[in-house]
């Protein structure tokens, strides 16, 4: 048996900027960073012959193109493994899928990471990461840009600028082990209640993109310029500033999409900022729901007033490793 685990991630500055539609013509820039909360694939020789697949559904088929599940699909096709005849694929999470912390990316990379294995051929992690943006952006035509690929891959706390040819230059954030300290404690995660798929949001901002919408246009150029002071102001260890830029990333990814927010969503992240004392935050992934993320010096008196309106938080801290080999049995 091969167990693959892939981490989830939240974004810290410039997210939206990854996607084709807007780095094509413009270059993109973000920061994102790996938390210890997995995707896991469990990859295994059958007796019986067949593909059997376990994940929020199951499935059951003797042909590869007969299967359900997009990524599973055409990542097996894409190994083009003969031996792939008889498996049993199964996939859990410490936190479910469509709550914006990229799980798709995660799902893919440990799941085409196991498939290697199998095969018994290596893969960097930069093949890996490309291999499931190949595999999501152009194979399946999902409105995804390359962050959640390739922070899943890499892991750790990441800068990425990505060319106009789409090339990702992707570095470490220069920030020491007491920063990274700071941020795990001050940052906090809550979940909203909403499970929501993006792709609605994503297409969106990726048609006006390509027609050329220049308040959208305008908007991701201010993103970017954000993510590029967010960056800065980590580096430098000032961490009220970052929080402030939060808060305007907030206000741009709202007038990217109204359905970003609802009444609910904006009404808790009023309170968090009135009686919680965060200093800023903004909804994690593209919007519509998940999770909501917060900078606050006291924590524990946010988390309190959060509990009260029922909001979940989800304690965590960065993880450094990437997409890796957990278990391998011969």
């Amino acid at each position: 048996m091969i167990i693959t685990r892939s981490p989830l991630r939240i974004s810290l500055g410039g997210g939206g900027t990854d996607l084709p539609s807007y780095y094509k013509k413009n270059g993109g820039f973000l920061i994102s960073a790996a938390i210890n909360k997995f995707v896991y694939i469990s990859l295994h020789n059958t007796f019986e012959r067949g593909l059997y697949l376990k994940y929020s559904n199951y499935e059951r088929v003797k042909k590869i193109n007969n299967i359900r599940h997009p990524i599973i699909r055409e990542s097996l096709k894409n190994i083009k493994d003969k031996s792939l005849r008889n498996i049993e694929i199964t996939s859990l999470a410490d936190i479910p899928a469509r709550t914006g912390l990229g799980s798709s990316g995660s799902f893919t990379t440990a799941l085409l990471l196991a498939l290697h294995e199998h095969k018994k051929k290596k893969i960097s992690q930069r093949k890996l990461a490309e291999l499931a943006c190949h595999i999501e952006i152009n194979k399946l035509k999902e409105p995804s840009g390359k962050q959640d690929q390739y922070i899943s891959s890499y892991g750790g706390i990441r800068k990425m600028e990505i060319s106009k040819k789409g090339y990702v230059n992707i570095k470490n954030l220069k920030i020491n082990k007491k920063k990274i300290n700071i941020l795990e404690k001050n940052i906090s995660l809550f979940f909203t209640g909403y499970l929501r798929r993006s792709s609605k949001i994503l297409n969106n901002q990726k048609k006006k993109t390509l027609k050329n919408d220049q308040c959208m246009i305008k908007n991701l150029h201010y993103v970017k310029k954000l993510g590029l002071k967010s960056a800065l102001a980590l580096e430098k260890g000032n961490f009220n500033d970052f929080a402030y830029l939060l808060d305007e990333h907030w206000k741009k990814k709202i007038e990217r999409d109204k359905q970003t927010s609802n009444f609910k969503i904006n009404k808790i992240y009023q309170i968090a900022i009135n009686k919680g004392g965060a200093l800023g935050g903004k909804l994690i992934g593209a919007g519509g729901g998940g999770f909501l993320m917060f900078y606050s010096l006291d924590n524990l008196k946010l988390k309190k007033v959060l509990n009260k309106y029922g909001l979940k938080n989800v304690d965590f801290s960065f993880e450094f490793n990437g997409t890796h080999i957990v278990n391998q049995n011969a």
